[in-house]
């Protein structure tokens, strides 16, 4: 993989620290954003069925790979059970869909995406008149049962869970026969997540940090604090918020469909944060959630609701 550093999952399995968001990448552009990232060294790509966009990453991927630009073994391919598929019987149906979609035999890494279950077989936010999100009482537990079964048959390499609080990731490791290896959340300097990451180190699962440079939120970027820590580093403020993710032994996915910040986010190998300065960055925090999936609030499962972490 070149210079980007790996972690070391729980089963083993080493995965890139770092990788390619796709999450708001708009039809038409993603392919693009796809291709130039594996040819700038990218090898990771974090997808998921409820973005809509797999198809073109799938093609974007089959392009690299007809150029022999990359091996299948060489990428490392995301994706996450979207929450109207969380029904034990639908779990591989919607896997294979996105296989499908993405032209793949396996992905190396899937996720649940949301704790909350969605109405099945509906639209993938099925509404009632008045607008609300209809739920299922779909229990994850009963799906992660089925990702494990998935991951036994070979179309998965490993599993893990996205936007899960803490006491929702111990109901998972109570009834798991396989560890989650990953946790992904969102993660940035005004949301740090030191204590769900100090949990999960705790129970040796990796954390994923998305939207780390708060998904297109101009203040972050911006902060007087951030720019001079910049400016000593001679690196720009997204650099080091992308660095701070990885000296503190996180994955970390910024999404761009620009060439040139598609290269710029990469050149992070070349240095690394003082102790002192990533505790300082941690300083920033200000509980400053950007997501807060409010389709799902009043589900039971909805993950933020409370002052969990």
């Amino acid at each position: 993989m070149g210079k980007i550093p790996t972690v070391k999952f729980n089963n083993g399995r080493e995965y890139p620290a770092f990788g390619l968001g796709t999450w708001k990448s708009q039809p038409g552009e993603v392919a693009q954003a796809v291709k130039d990232a594996i040819d700038i060294g990218y090898r990771q790509i974090d997808c998921a069925w409820i973005y809509g966009n797999e198809k073109e990453v799938g093609e974007a991927l089959k392009a690299k790979f007809s150029d022999g630009t990359v091996k299948r073994e060489d990428l490392y391919i995301t994706s996450k059970l979207w929450n109207t598929f969380h029904r034990p019987d639908l779990v591989s149906k919607a896997l294979k869909e996105t296989l499908n979609n993405l032209g793949l035999e396996y992905l190396d890494l899937y996720l649940i995406h949301w704790p909350m279950a969605y109405k099945e077989e509906a639209e993938s936010f099925p509404r009632r008149e008045d607008g609300t999100v209809i739920f299922s009482d779909v229990d994850y537990v009963d799906s992660w049962k089925e990702m494990e079964k998935l991951q036994q048959q070979g179309l998965i390499k490993s599993i893990g869970l996205s936007n899960f609080n803490k006491r929702q990731i111990e109901r998972v490791l109570a009834i798991a026969k396989v560890k989650p290896v990953n946790l992904q959340v969102e993660c940035h300097p005004y949301l740090n997540q030191s204590k769900l990451i100090e949990f999960c180190k705790s129970k040796d699962i990796i954390v994923t940090a998305y939207s780390p440079l708060g998904s297109g939120d101009a203040k972050l970027l911006d902060d007087p604090k951030l720019k001079e820590l910049a400016t000593k580093y001679k690196k720009t403020p997204a650099q080091i918020i992308l660095r701070y993710q990885i000296d503190r032994g996180n994955i970390v996915i910024p999404k761009s469909v620009t060439k040139s910040r598609l290269q710029q986010n990469f050149e992070i190998f070349d240095f690394s944060l003082t102790k002192e300065d990533v505790a300082y960055i941690d300083t920033f925090d200000c509980n400053g959630r950007i997501l807060l999936l409010n389709a799902g609030y009043g589900h039971q499962h909805h993950p933020f609701q409370n002052d969990e972490f």
